[in-house]
């Protein structure tokens, strides 16, 4: 049995705190500026200009950096109050279309248009022309049957434009083109590809993702284990993650928020590890397991951002949480970006004991594992004893 075709919407505000701005004052339209903090105070740009993206300025640049590249650069501070305003505003008029939406951040969600009658171009054009019509705001889309190939029909298209003004592009994928589609696109453009990755790859000859759709499944999964799966599904065009409207009320997380923005890689990897364990063990607590592991991050200028990944069976074991968050934080992470706060999260919850026989030899070690850690910490408190990867590193 067919599963039916979903049609899938994922829609990107244009340089939103830039033409948030050019609302406040006109006369930016058209001009080299960036939202940001200032140089003198170590300060990165959150969002600029397609003026000064012909200068070589990108997002998550430091300031400095692009006031090298661009000398008449105008920095602009941000007001993050301001702009979670008009986000409320535009996600208002993506729920008058439908119900079934995920934001991913401030400016940009994914919609689940399934229900609808019209073709995805159609939708897409009238609620592009509704925002930009009632808020000013310019959106660029992709539609597609799945989230990975719209959000990535998004990307093309904004990479597409070259000129100084906001893309507005809408790029459609026909259901069953979507391997044609992404074939031709360099490797690190699909989910799950980082710089490492790609380069682990390109040493098999491996440089777009029609290489690696091409590529026998087995000798993937070989070369990187589990991911490999996941990337060689992918690298078709197919994904089966459903649209998620609010992270699931029978879940456990935990999260914290920073007392300093991070942006060190190791530190935050480290507090992943030790949030993880933290989910792992209240897991355990309850006697359950979960299907789906998730990860948030907010960053400095207050964008919050989650993903997540439905693991093959259920778990509720530190490595198999952690090693799950740490690939979505791969994906995710942007490096020199500082982060505020940082979460992981387990839903999907059932019994644990229905799952027992599911433990492979590895898993029943680290059951056993963990059971003993839980019983020291249960004897003598959370702080008793930790992972040393989720210590300082020494400067010894």
């Amino acid at each position: 049995m067919h599963k039916p075709l979903r049609k899938i919407i994922h829609l990107d505000l244009d340089a939103f705190f830039c033409a948030a701005e050019e609302l406040k004052d006109p006369s930016l339209r058209g001009t080299v500026f960036a939202v940001g903090g200032r140089p003198e105070t170590r300060g990165v740009v959150s969002s600029c200009s397609y003026a000064a993206r012909q200068h070589g300025v990108r997002s998550a640049m430091p300031m400095a950096r692009a006031i090298r590249l661009c000398p008449g650069l105008t920095v602009v501070p941000p007001r993050h109050g301001y702009y979670s305003e008009l986000s409320d505003q535009v996600m208002q008029r993506i729920g008058d279309l439908t119900p079934l939406v995920e934001p991913l951040s401030i400016d940009e969600a994914f919609l689940d248009v399934s229900d609808l009658p019209d073709p995805p171009r159609e939708i897409a054009q009238r609620l592009q022309a509704r925002i930009f019509e009632e808020l000013h705001l310019p959106a660029s889309l992709g539609a597609a049957s799945n989230k990975l190939v719209s959000k990535i029909a998004t990307d093309v298209g904004k990479a597409a434009n070259r000129g100084p003004n906001a893309p507005m592009a809408i790029t459609v994928v026909p259901p069953g083109e979507e391997a044609a589609f992404l074939a031709p696109l360099p490797v690190e453009a699909l989910w799950g590809v980082g710089p490492k990755t790609a380069a682990h790859l390109n040493q098999f000859g491996i440089h777009t993702i029609g290489d690696l759709a091409a590529r026998p499944e087995p000798a993937l999964a070989d070369d990187l284990g589990q991911i490999g799966h996941e990337l060689w599904l992918r690298a078709q065009g197919r994904d089966d993650d459903p649209v998620v409207t609010e992270w699931a009320a029978k879940s456990v997380s935990q999260e914290t928020t920073f007392a300093r923005d991070v942006a060190d890689r190791q530190e935050l990897t480290r507090t992943l590890r030790r949030l993880a364990d933290r989910v792992a063990h209240r897991l355990r607590t309850d006697e359950v397991t979960g299907t789906t592991v998730k990860i948030k991050l907010r960053w400095s200028d207050f964008t919050t951002l989650t993903r997540q990944a439905t693991l093959p069976q259920p778990t509720n074991l530190d490595n198999e949480i952690y090693g799950t968050a740490l690939q979505l934080f791969e994906r995710a992470w942007i490096p020199a970006r500082p982060v505020r706060l940082i979460g992981v999260g387990v839903t999907g919850l059932g019994p644990a004991a229905r799952q027992l026989a599911l433990w492979n030899e590895a898993g029943e070690k680290e059951r056993k594992l963990v059971a003993a850690v839980d019983a020291l910490r249960e004897r003598f408190g959370d702080s008793v004893i930790r992972r040393g990867s989720s210590l300082p590193a020494s400067d010894d």
